[in-house]
């Protein structure tokens, strides 16, 4: 994927942004990264999970001009990021997932702090715990310090998301069935009509398990808030349940920062340290608009042929 011009209209754009997250608090300066434009979006630290790189549900180009806008002192790469899981089912990795990986070991070595704690899926990466690799330092959890003194436990939510480690083959089996369906539904609520699942629709197999998908959702976000206070901490981020929100659990913060398959969501800090969700749309609102394509002679001919009639 080539990377894009910065076009002279950006500084309008950029303007824009603070209007745009007006709902978020989230602040824009100019990046310090030594040898940077200042075209960018900087804040003191980022927190991105579930990539899923070598699948093709990864939004990986999206993701890759999130990397180019976005520029922070910490990157946090809380699991999923090479989905291994599937990439052993079947060979996936176009030139932008390479681009991805590419551009996190550019942005470390110029300077930002990138750690890595793995997940289920790139669970390969728990052999490699307290060594770094091309100036990512691969840890099973991590402690970060925000700007204004709060301790934040950063953690992969799978290692203590207990029911599912106890039926780790039925969330396989269900983590297909959605998969599947969420593949059926892209061709149309036709399908309805004659797609039956156990007596009922595709529909009601989807409501059923949304229902339970909540249950599991609110036991494990109260789990994760009780590991932090058992670690004397203020709060927890955690990825896993590509369900991204930031709340008080019982006096402790809760961050989850999504994923980019299905919410292209990230968690920052800012300079203040404020914690906010960044929404991969915000950032887009501050690239310009395309410019038009060249029209060539023979265009031109067809467009007047077209015209006269």
């Amino acid at each position: 994927m080539a990377q894009r011009n910065i076009a002279p209209g950006r500084d309008a754009n950029r303007r824009t942004l603070a209007a745009r997250l007006a709902g978020t608090g989230v602040s824009e300066h100019p990046a310090t990264h030594p040898g940077q434009s200042g075209d960018h979006l900087r804040f003191r630290s980022v927190w991105i999970s579930d990539l899923h790189l070598g699948t093709t549900d990864c939004r990986a180009g999206e993701l890759l001009d999130f990397l180019r806008l976005v520029r922070s002192e910490h990157l946090y790469l809380v699991g999923n990021v090479i989905d291994g899981l599937r990439l052993r089912r079947r060979w996936h990795w176009p030139q932008a997932h390479n681009d991805v990986v590419q551009k996190i070991l550019r942005l470390a070595r110029k300077g930002t702090k990138v750690v890595f704690i793995p997940g289920r899926h790139d669970e390969f990466g728990r052999n490699f715990v307290r060594m770094s690799f091309g100036g990512i330092d691969i840890r099973s959890d991590a402690l970060h310090v925000t700007a204004d003194g709060r301790r934040l436990f950063v953690a992969r939510g799978d290692l203590y998301d207990h029911p599912a480690q106890r039926a780790r083959l039925l969330r396989a089996v269900e983590g297909r069935m959605d998969e599947l369906f969420r593949r059926l539904g892209r061709w149309g609520g036709a399908l309805n009509d004659f797609v039956r699942v156990a007596g009922g629709t595709p529909s009601a197999y989807r409501e059923l398990q949304s229902s339970q998908a909540a249950a599991r959702l609110m036991e494990f976000e109260h789990g994760m808030a009780a590991e932090a206070r058992r670690r004397g901490v203020d709060g927890v981020v955690c990825g896993y349940t590509r369900s991204p929100g930031i709340r008080d659990i019982d006096g402790t913060l809760y961050c989850n920062d999504g994923d980019w398959v299905e919410s292209l969501t990230a968690l920052v800090e800012t300079d203040a340290g404020e914690l906010r969700l960044l929404r991969w749309r915000d950032v887009a609102s501050t690239e310009p608009a395309a410019p038009p394509r060249p029209v060539d002679a023979r265009q031109e001919r067809m467009l007047a042929h077209t015209h006269s009639k």
